[in-house]
């Protein structure tokens, strides 16, 4: 097991502060004392609505680049084609990248094309898009404190366009964290083509976790003691 910095990026209408749980338990004797830091991307949390992804990115470059040494970067749902998009531009700097809920967009993909903007931002959309799976394990105090904070993400950021040119990040590991969805299932939409940025990596890991979307929120402990292994 390494002991390199890990860095956290937070998917859309969070802020940094989505991951005070699993910063906490990282600290702890249980998850092996990690040191971690929540990255604040602009545009989620910095009053900043007129960010773009190329501003996210940079944000997390300064963070990579004040480093002394290699750094894990983990990306959650829609961060995780940031967290990659960081590999890219920083292949020799990241130890590995971890993915939580999603995968990365190949090079020419939009950002986060799911959710159309309103007023120039992508706003939450409620909890009726995410029944099931995704939210089970939410309870209704979590949902209406996660509703009141949701930052609306500027189109800047969300309309943006992946831009990924250097083949040695998929020299990068990959570990692939499964939330809502199971190894079983994430493996074959790997082998069926539909996450091809991760098809192509040389090393990929695949990691269970029993929560919805969101296990920073639900399952912290959980989280962190999978990231502490990583």
């Amino acid at each position: 097991m390494t002991t390199n910095r890990i860095l956290l990026l937070g998917g859309l209408w969070l802020d940094a502060s989505a991951w005070d749980g699993v910063v906490a338990h990282l600290g702890r004797a249980d998850a092996a004392r990690r040191d971690a830091v929540a990255v604040t991307l602009p545009g989620q949390g910095d009053g900043n609505t007129s960010a773009t992804l190329d501003d996210q990115l940079a944000a997390v470059l300064a963070a990579v680049d004040a480093e002394p040494g290699p750094v894990v970067v983990v990306g959650h749902s829609g961060s995780c084609s940031l967290a990659w998009m960081t590999a890219d531009a920083r292949p020799e700097k990241v130890a590995k990248v971890v993915l939580i809920g999603g995968f990365p967009w190949a090079d020419g993909q939009q950002y986060f094309p799911f959710i159309p903007p309103t007023d120039g931002a992508v706003r939450f959309p409620g909890w009726e898009a995410f029944e099931g799976p995704d939210s089970a394990d939410i309870d209704e105090q979590t949902r209406a404190a996660f509703a009141a904070a949701a930052i609306p993400v500027p189109e800047g950021v969300t309309g943006a366009t992946v831009r990924l040119s250097d083949d040695r990040r998929f020299d990068v590991p990959i570990v692939v964290v499964c939330p809502e969805f199971s190894r079983e299932q994430a493996r074959g939409w790997i082998d069926s083509g539909d996450a091809p940025e991760v098809a192509r990596a040389k090393h990929v890991e695949l990691v269970d976790i029993d929560s919805g979307h969101w296990p920073m929120l639900t399952r912290p402990a959980e989280l962190a003691r999978i990231l502490a292994q990583v």
